[in-house]
């Protein structure tokens, strides 16, 4: 990522948004470090309908959790559509704020977390046979792979950001994920 998202947001759009410690501190664990992330929320499976590139169900509630940051200004919008519609007002845009480099780091070590609940989740998904849990488990199969790939990149350059203030250019060292 080489841009900030949350700068794509008009000033009406943040409004969709929550922020603050008080918001912070119901972080939903399994979102992924950045910008965009989910506090304690229902369950009403809006978010993958609005958002289904950044958006995955999950946890001992199926809450809305951010898998993916957006990568570019439609998947932003489709994020402010996501938070639009969650009932709980359960989005924020303020996670620049609260992570540091030693919690995207510690969030790394334990990604193991994510990827079970990623499996426990399919086998809830699969033991339904609606669209609604179809597009779920089709989204499982999505964060899998995303966290098996591209998401230790997007995390190196999350950190970049972090610690220099900017999103890396083309060519520049990124730092690790180790301690």
């Amino acid at each position: 990522m080489s841009w900030d998202p949350v700068a794509e947001l008009t000033a009406d759009e943040r409004r969709s948004f929550g922020s603050g410690a008080a918001h912070w501190a119901e972080l939903v664990p399994l979102n992924v470090p950045g910008p965009f992330y989910t506090r304690s929320n229902d369950n009403c499976w809006t978010g993958r309908i609005e958002a289904p590139m950044s958006v995955m169900y999950g946890g001992k509630y199926f809450e809305e959790y951010v898998f993916r940051q957006p990568r570019n200004p439609h998947e932003v919008r489709d994020l402010v559509r996501a938070a639009d519609v969650e009932i709980t007002g359960g989005y924020g845009c303020d996670g620049d704020r609260w992570w540091t480099p030693a919690l995207v780091r510690g969030w790394w070590a334990d990604r193991g977390r994510v990827e079970a609940d990623l499996t426990a989740s399919l086998a809830a998904f699969e033991r339904e046979s609606d669209e609604q849990n179809a597009d779920a488990a089709a989204g499982v199969a999505q964060a899998r792979a995303y966290v098996a790939g591209a998401l230790a990149g997007d995390l190196r350059a999350y950190l970049f950001r972090l610690e220099e203030g900017r999103y890396p250019r083309a060519g520049e060292r990124l730092p690790g994920l180790g301690p």
